[in-house]
């Protein structure tokens, strides 16, 4: 029998042993089946500039205040479609060499929102460039810090700058425009591209667990012909570029409150834009499209939400509108319901 209290050898070799078990357990296995995870179907590699963008998002050190973790449980929907799982993970954990292992991206701190699925939930190139160059011009009351360094302020930027859309009562200088360092391109380019892949087909959905004291189908169930709720799809979706008060922001967003295509009595073009995206004016931000994102249903009712409310007054549009548009506007998007 062992006795430590004496022979402390043993007590050195043991504990020692103790040591390397739990690192293989909790450590190098783990981390060894991650190097052997395939890459789901619909996942593409990443491309040179969003590996750069890794870079920054490290170096940055991003993961202190966001995770890349979809949990199994009912608050997490927020961020995904689905659980997490190790493929998500492929090409951002490469080992940097036998040694070292790439840092890990999942996070312990939610002090901002997940970014695991961000590509999906804000997928303007404009709008991020705004937020990293000050978070408060999108995001009242953010408390993310600003990363100006990653931009700088100049009277004459390149033929090849991307300028970054900042209204002009924010400037230190009037007659500068602000421009995005390739950093800063790099770090979007990144975190567009964080998106959740579809599981291959007949891969059972992984699901979320229902928090305490509801049911894994309490949710409200609809009556038929009601539309969801606009002000919360508002709320997740429109809300961060055109504003809680859909004031928009000068020179990056424009203003839904008083909008004439807003007001139109003909919803098409309206209903047209959120399907398929607008870029056809150069004072402001490009709208990504909504198609693959929001249902005819949800589609319906937020722009039902936009044109009754923020001094609008034109009347409600219905599923079958948005239905019947869709087979025009963004024909590949059909099979949403």
């Amino acid at each position: 029998m062992l006795n430590f209290h004496k022979d402390h050898r043993n007590l050195v070799n043991v504990s020692l042993l103790v040591f390397v078990l739990l690192s293989m357990g909790v450590a190098i296995m783990p981390a060894d089946g991650m190097q052997h995870t395939d890459p789901l179907p619909g996942m593409p590699e990443m491309t040179p500039a969003e590996r750069r963008g890794l870079a920054v998002y490290v170096s940055e050190n991003c993961g202190a205040c966001h995770t890349q973790q979809v949990r199994n449980i009912e608050m997490d929907k927020t961020w995904g479609a689905r659980p997490s799982v190790p493929s998500d993970y492929h090409y951002s954990k490469p080992r940097m060499d036998v040694w070292r292992q790439s840092p890990s991206l999942l996070g312990s701190e939610r002090t901002g929102p997940d970014l695991t699925n961000v590509g999906q939930r804000q997928a303007g190139e404009q709008w991020h460039l705004l937020h990293l160059y000050d978070p408060r011009m999108v995001v009242k009351g953010s408390i993310m810090p600003r990363y100006g360094w990653l931009f700088e302020e100049t009277a004459h930027p390149a033929k090849d700058a991307v300028i970054v859309p900042v209204p002009k009562e924010r400037l230190r200088d009037t007659a500068h425009v602000v421009v995005a360092k390739q950093e800063a391109l790099d770090l979007v380019a990144y975190l567009i591209a964080l998106k959740q892949a579809p599981l291959p087909d007949g891969t059972p959905t992984p699901g979320f667990l229902p928090s305490p004291g509801r049911k894994a189908d309490g949710a409200v169930a609809l009556s038929e012909g009601a539309l969801p709720d606009g002000a919360e799809i508002f709320k997740g979706t429109c809300q961060a570029c055109h504003q809680a008060d859909a004031q928009g922001l000068a020179g990056a967003f424009p203003p839904l409150a008083g909008s004439s295509i807003v007001n139109d009595a003909d919803p098409t073009l309206m209903i047209s834009i959120v399907l398929g995206g607008y870029d056809a004016r150069a004072e402001y931000g490009v709208m990504p499209p909504q198609a693959e994102q929001l249902t005819d249903a949800q589609i319906a009712a937020v722009v039902s939400f936009v044109r009754g409310n923020f001094g609008n007054e034109a009347a409600a549009v219905s599923e079958d509108d948005v239905r019947t548009l869709r087979a025009s506007v963004a024909p590949q998007t059909m099979l949403v319901p």
